[in-house]
């Protein structure tokens, strides 16, 4: 059996982890594989991580579909690339993860795989296959998708002149269905949206995502002596993009609210994120790995995602992981990480209610720290991610 995974990136970013597990997970069981991306570097020197693109040529390409407004249907040079490349590799499994990064042409990829009778798994990641433009549509309370997208209220974001959205809407669905194709989405939430879509007679297989146990664990540090907070009680929000979409201005509100013996913490922020921020929040713009990450999990009080559009984040995973109990807006995936012992769930937007549970579970201490990790071992990477092997062999053992 040959397996063929697709992704922006190899190594980097949650998707480009995955992948590169996977990876690792397949050529543990002399299972010939290859990844296929555009995005960042091949750390690991693997001959079988493939680049097909490069950044100018990305940057390039979404110039184009800001102009003509044909997000997903430009890349014809790289798109061709890929399938002489997958002509000779024949693959008998293609896994495609995110590819919206303006690195490849749906269409002619799908039609391809199509023609070849090529099975395909794809994990959606968020909700851009099944919708004319939008990763997400939930803040703009947008439901065209369910009736073929035009018109589309979010269209700036996307093109500048035109409105496409109903033509790539088309185009998706003409170029997925006919496809021996099964979806994998990492959350119940997203199936549901799934099911409801043009990709409703698909079979859906939920698989959630997983994290590296080794790497997010209880850590003793300094931060708290560093930084001055050995008697503050320390709320914490970790994104890789700080935006209202991830809940900033919930933290700048809460920052203006909570006591004085409060102290919120962000990692991922950057100077344009701090110029928003009042000065009684600690911003860290990024840590220098994953072990002083896992560091600053640990000493936290709370983890908090107040996140407004959101698939199934790895934050709350790797907070529970090192023993920190998760608070969340009920969006998305995030509530499903969670149960009685080891977090609690708002309703979105409600930040007087987020408040008062920030502060119950910082003075009760409802949620044990080894009811969090007990709960964490559900998210092992090297469990979860043998469900996709699993599925790779049912095609082996049919035929297919």
């Amino acid at each position: 059996m040959v397996v063929v995974q697709i992704n922006f990136s190899c190594t980097w970013g949650s998707t480009g982890k995955i992948c590169d597990s996977v990876s690792k997970l397949l050529s543990e069981n002399n299972i010939e594989n290859y990844i296929f991306y555009t995005y960042g570097k091949n750390p690991q020197k693997n001959a079988n991580y493939i680049r097909y693109g490069n950044l100018l040529y990305e940057k390039y390409q979404g110039l184009k579909a800001r102009v003509f407004g044909n997000y997903g249907f430009n890349s014809f040079s790289a798109t061709r690339y890929l399938i002489r490349k997958l002509e000779k590799i024949k693959p008998d499994v293609v896994h495609i993860h995110n590819i919206h990064g303006h690195d490849c042409h749906f269409e002619k990829l799908f039609c391809y795989l199509k023609e070849k009778n090529i099975k395909v798994f794809y994990t959606f990641h968020d909700c851009w296959t099944f919708t004319g433009y939008c990763p997400h549509f939930i803040m703009a309370k947008c439901d065209n998708w369910l009736s073929g997208c035009g018109n589309c209220i979010l269209r700036r974001r996307y093109s500048w002149f035109f409105d496409k959205s109903e033509r790539n809407f088309s185009r998706k669905k003409e170029a997925l269905l006919g496809l021996d194709l099964t979806v994998i989405t990492p959350s119940r939430w997203l199936a549901d949206l799934v099911k409801q879509s043009f990709l409703k007679e698909t079979t859906v297989k939920v698989i959630n995502n997983g994290i590296d146990l080794c790497t997010f664990k209880p850590s003793e540090s300094n931060f708290r002596k560093t930084n001055n907070l050995q008697d503050k009680k320390i709320v914490l929000g970790v994104s890789m993009g700080w935006s209202n979409a991830k809940g900033v201005d919930v933290f700048v509100r809460l920052a203006n609210s909570l006591p004085n013996n409060y102290q919120i913490v962000l990692i991922g922020t950057d100077d344009k994120v701090d110029s928003i921020l009042p000065n009684n929040i600690l911003s860290i713009h990024r840590t220098q790995n994953q072990k002083e990450l896992a560091e600053i999990y640990s000493a936290a009080d709370l983890f908090v995602n107040p996140t407004r559009e959101e698939n199934y984040p790895t934050v709350n995973m790797e907070a529970l992981a090192c023993g920190t109990p998760v608070l969340t807006f009920r969006t998305g995936g995030s509530p499903e990480m969670l149960d009685a012992t080891c977090g609690s769930v708002v309703d979105c937007d409600d930040i007087d209610a987020l408040e008062k549970e920030i502060i119950r579970i910082c003075t009760e201490k409802p949620y044990s720290k080894e009811a969090c990790i007990n709960k964490a071992k559900e998210f092992d990477k090297n469990e979860r991610f043998k469900e996709y092997l699993a599925l790779y062999e049912r095609v082996e053992s049919s035929g297919n």
